[in-house]
């Protein structure tokens, strides 16, 4: 079965990152196309990127246990929802770390998006968009934007509108679809040569 990596993005203390990355869990749980799984890169502990080889020259062959461990679980997975706040027009430095860290592990899969700021984190998830390419993922069109003034009580309290829940259906879709088809690529199928 299709196996999706739910990845909250924000490690900061007190955000709301992880109610955001659970609702998603509890309306993705609800399917029986696939299974998700909520990973808090807090869980993970990574520091600044530390690998003295780049990830793409790596080629999985990693230093550090804490790199081998987020390899391994990322590696698990045929596709991701990545549940992001936007930080000054963009996605919080512990999320774009966390992707710079590995590079084979992340190629021919999937990615949707659920965003959350001032502006629904659209720039923040249009950014991550332009990161999937270069790690070869696709990056499915339907994405869920939840705004801190209609999402949220008092900016702080998770509260979605009855509609986000529809929309996250529609991502998820998505997602599980290209992840699937991905798989023959993955397996050897025809591919593009770089």
């Amino acid at each position: 079965m299709t196996a999706i990596g739910i990845i909250v993005g924000s490690t900061r203390p007190g955000g709301v990152g992880t109610d955001v990355g659970r609702w998603v869990h509890e309306i993705a749980s609800l399917r029986g196309d696939a299974t998700f799984e909520l990973l808090d890169l807090r869980e993970f502990d990574l520091p600044l990127l530390d690998e003295p080889v780049p990830a793409a020259a790596a080629s999985g062959a990693y230093s550090k246990p804490h790199t081998r461990r987020w390899a391994e679980k990322v590696a698990s997975f045929d596709g991701y929802v990545f549940v992001t706040p936007e930080y000054n027009h963009s996605v919080p430095a512990a999320l774009k770390n966390a992707i710079d860290y590995l590079y084979p592990e992340w190629h021919h899969k999937a990615a949707g998006f659920v965003g959350y700021g001032v502006d629904g984190g659209v720039r923040a998830m249009e950014h991550l968009r332009q990161v999937m390419g270069q790690i070869r993922i696709a990056a499915v069109s339907a994405y869920v934007p939840l705004s801190l003034y209609t999402d949220f009580v008092e900016f702080a309290k998770f509260s979605p509108a009855p509609q986000r829940a529809e929309a996250v259906g529609t991502m998820l879709a998505d997602l599980i679809a290209w992840s699937d088809a991905l798989r023959a690529v993955r397996s050897g199928g025809p591919r593009v040569e770089d």
